[in-house]
């Protein structure tokens, strides 16, 4: 999960996301709307009896600031917190596993802030079964196959992989670059992602608010990526001032057709 502001749980409940799939939860900076639903959240946690370890990431201050409150209002959880501390000003990979690498770049906001790109692992050739029937592969050969490998035959015949496997599915990546001005390491940083979301506050009538506050227009967030050659922008976070959001879509695709507003519940495909 990234950020944790209020009412967290609830829209968690109202979009049927079991609490029980939520190990790592990604902090992107100290400001309320983005980290006071974290504390009621960790009480649930522990009052439906989770067990295993929560893991979370943000600067070093996060741990100082939550600690206490987790000490005075959850000092007996049935699990562990576990803090991970991250560097706000250095590119780094803070997650790895089989799935999925995590890494964070630094943003332009008041106080330090980071973004989050999140990248598939290269995934598994799939096994043509016709093919390797024919060929008479067998079952032990087969996690080879998917690795890349050759089917080398008894009789030493060489049977390239290609003909007894399809291509691996490209892995997705998505990026998340919220409470920022643009600026241009930004833009290095999700280069080329699948799906970027990029806050839009304001609209291009309030660039001067927008950057006096450290936000960004949603036609800044278009510009953005279009210069990083990405594939799809959602964007989001936007000024309470505006009750119809249409006008801020219509200016985003004006420069990034390829633009969608991040609605609550809403499920996008890469």
């Amino acid at each position: 999960m990234i950020d944790c502001g209020e009412g967290t749980q609830v829209q968690l409940r109202r979009n049927k996301v079991h609490f029980g799939k939520i190990d790592h939860v990604f902090i992107s900076h100290l400001h309320g709307d983005h980290v006071f639903g974290l504390p009621g959240l960790i009480s649930s946690f522990g009052l439906l009896g989770r067990t295993k370890d929560l893991h979370i990431y943000g600067i070093a201050d996060l741990e100082a600031v939550l600690l206490p409150v987790i000490n005075y209002f959850s000092r007996e959880l049935p699990f562990k917190v576990v803090f991970h501390h991250i560097d706000p000003y250095e590119p780094s990979i803070i997650f790895e596993d089989s799935v999925v690498e995590v890494s964070v770049f630094p943003v332009e906001h008041r106080i330090p802030t980071v973004g989050f790109l999140f990248r598939e692992q290269p995934k598994d050739r799939k096994i043509n079964k016709e093919i390797c029937d024919f060929y008479g592969v067998p079952l032990r050969v087969l996690p080879k196959l998917k690795k890349g490998e050759d089917f080398i035959r008894d009789e030493g015949e060489i049977i390239a992989n290609e003909k007894l496997t399809f291509p691996a599915p490209p892995p997705l990546s998505y990026a998340f670059c919220t409470d920022t001005r643009p600026n241009g390491s930004i833009i290095e940083a999700v280069k080329g992602v699948d799906l970027l979301y990029h806050e839009a506050t304001f609209m291009g009538a309030q660039e001067e608010l927008a950057c006096k506050t450290f936000h960004s227009t949603a036609r800044q967030a278009a510009q953005v990526a279009l210069d990083a050659g990405v594939k799809q922008l959602l964007v989001g976070h936007f000024s309470s001032r505006y009750r119809d959001l249409s006008p801020l879509l219509a200016e985003a695709r004006e420069v990034f057709p390829n633009t969608r507003i991040a609605k609550e519940g809403t499920v996008f495909d890469a």
